[in-house]
């Protein structure tokens, strides 16, 4: 019988995690400074209302393209690494061998076992092994193995959005103030 595995990590969210948080930034902040930007040039309500939406859209769209550039620049320089290392397999498979057990003994393993963990990973027949190999070489020197994902860039776009509306909401309604004397002053001190 198959036991459960109970444990959920998060480490595989990591990359939505950081576009929520990227395009919600970016759409706070770029949008209520351009709000601010035309507001401060006395600009009325309705101009800076429609510039704040211009750059909403502008910028949602832009972070879309970007994170979707990013992601395929990504994917690409991890496909051509993956296709290096198997040149290398081809050319020097026991030198490779070698290297990817080093990686293990380097991670705590008795060298005995980082050796056959190593042959059991560059078998022939163990394509999805050998990923997950190529992975561990590859970042050696990190914790976890990058896998981009295309889907994020709807998400960073949308959060690019609502994070953009945010100052907007401020601007369709304003916060009333009113004027009134400062006891002793003569001058007039807005609240």
């Amino acid at each position: 019988m198959r036991t459960r595995h109970l444990e959920y990590h998060r480490t595989g969210q990591s990359g939505w995690l950081r576009a929520t948080v990227l395009g919600a930034n970016d759409g706070i902040l770029s949008t209520a400074s351009l709000v601010l930007g035309v507001a401060a040039a006395h600009g009325s309500r309705s101009a800076v209302l429609v510039a704040g939406i211009a750059g909403l859209v502008a910028g949602a769209m832009s972070m879309a393209a970007g994170e979707y550039v990013s992601v395929h620049s990504q994917a690409d320089t991890e496909k051509a690494d993956l296709e290096r290392e198997r040149a290398e397999l081809r050319t020097d498979e026991r030198g490779e061998h070698a290297e990817l057990a080093a990686i293990y003994v380097g991670r705590g393993l008795d060298p005995v076992l980082a050796r056959q963990v190593a042959k059991q990973l560059i078998s022939p027949y163990s394509s999805l092994l050998a990923l997950v190999a190529v992975c561990d070489k590859l970042t050696a020197d990190r914790e976890v193995c990058s896998f981009p994902s295309i889907f994020w860039c709807p998400d960073t776009s949308a959060n690019r959005g609502f994070g953009g509306a945010l100052p907007l909401a401020g601007v369709n309604n304003p916060v009333p103030y009113k004027r009134h004397r400062c006891r002793g002053s003569g001058r007039d001190r807005e609240t």
